[in-house]
């Protein structure tokens, strides 16, 4: 039986002497910060947190200067020529295959509760975490504190998820200072941020417990839950190629990424529509740089829930070509 949060915390943190907020800061320590004070205080207030507990550990937290460079320059900053290698590699996709092969049953029955494909959960995990082998090395907490109090672009988003860290390990009775993931606080084997796992995390396999670091099969079903609860529409379209004449499509690109206009809309502005799509379903027009001619495609609704998991076009097109060559190269296979 787990122990309670408060009872593991106090443990871990027993012979810490208690020093307030406001003492004074040494390098990579949190101490300090009037932000800090005002955070302790609200979670105090909101959420009843226990003072003197909150102090003693973000005293132990510490500002990374590394996670401000690597959140300064993310990979969706490269153009899609220089992006798209990075994740569309034969080991990446023999890797799912593997992945799927594993873990086929559970995917199976993902795909029929949530309505998601098989290989967009594949290809998910593919991105986030090479199917679980690198689920990052910064202390969440670390990460969550460094960018709420000292990356000031994001501070009122990641103060948010420091909030949501701070409540998700007490519901789910962790030592907060224990998880590691990425620089941007994401955990586990689908790099969750602490309110997406609140809300979307699920205990696929039913043994009581949401495990996102070590349990596929909670992975994988909380993958298809944060799809369908996004808007997934089962055996629609994500994404097609299109092709386009003339200067007006440029018009239909600077909309973003979001769908808008209904395709019977889009021959006006220069684009070729395939047959197949129907022409009253709303798309945008997505721009991607190659090293020639630049590649036009359609994004369709699912294209869109797929950038609900990381806002970036470029993102969600290398989880789409990832996918279906992992379908492909499957099938080819049986």
């Amino acid at each position: 039986m787990r122990k309670s949060f408060f009872h593991r915390l106090t443990t871990l943190l027993s012979g810490v002497v208690l020093v307030t907020i406001c003492g004074s800061p040494v390098a990579g320590e949190l101490t300090g910060k009037p932000e800090l004070q005002a955070f302790v205080n609200r979670m105090v207030e909101q959420h009843q947190f226990n003072s003197d507990r909150l102090v003693r550990l973000f005293k132990q937290a510490r500002l990374q200067p590394d996670i401000i460079a690597a959140i300064s320059k993310p990979a969706e900053g490269k153009p899609w020529y220089q992006y798209r290698p990075i994740f569309l590699t034969e080991k990446r996709i023999k890797g799912g295959i593997a992945f799927w092969d594993k873990h086929a049953e559970t995917l199976a029955r993902a795909e029929q509760e949530y309505g998601v494909p098989a290989e967009i959960i594949v290809a998910i995990i593919g991105v986030e975490t090479r199917y679980g082998g690198y689920t990052g090395k910064h202390r969440v907490i670390d990460a969550l504190a460094t960018l709420a109090f000292d990356y000031p672009p994001r501070s009122k988003f990641f103060t948010s998820e420091l909030e949501q860290y701070l409540l998700m390990t007490r519901e789910e009775q962790i030592d907060p200072l224990s998880l590691k993931g990425s620089y941007a606080g994401a955990m586990g084997i689908p790099q969750f941020i602490s309110s997406s796992y609140r809300n979307y995390a699920v205990d696929f396999d039913g043994d009581g417990h949401r495990n996102l670091w070590d349990n596929p099969a909670d992975a994988i079903g909380s993958v298809a839950n944060y799809f369908k609860r996004h808007g997934w529409k089962p055996g629609e379209p994500v994404a097609v190629q299109a092709h386009v004449s003339g200067n007006r499509y440029q018009e239909l690109v600077k909309k973003g990424m979001k769908p808008q206009l209904p395709l019977a809309e889009f021959s006006a502005f220069g684009v070729q529509i395939p047959e197949q799509l129907d022409k009253n379903q709303l798309a945008a027009l997505l721009e991607f740089e190659t090293e020639g001619i630049p590649e036009f495609w359609l994004g369709l609704h699912n294209f869109y829930v797929i950038t609900r998991y990381n806002h970036s076009s470029l993102y969600a097109m290398a989880v789409y070509q990832l996918s279906n060559e992992i379908r492909k190269q499957r099938e080819q296979t049986k």
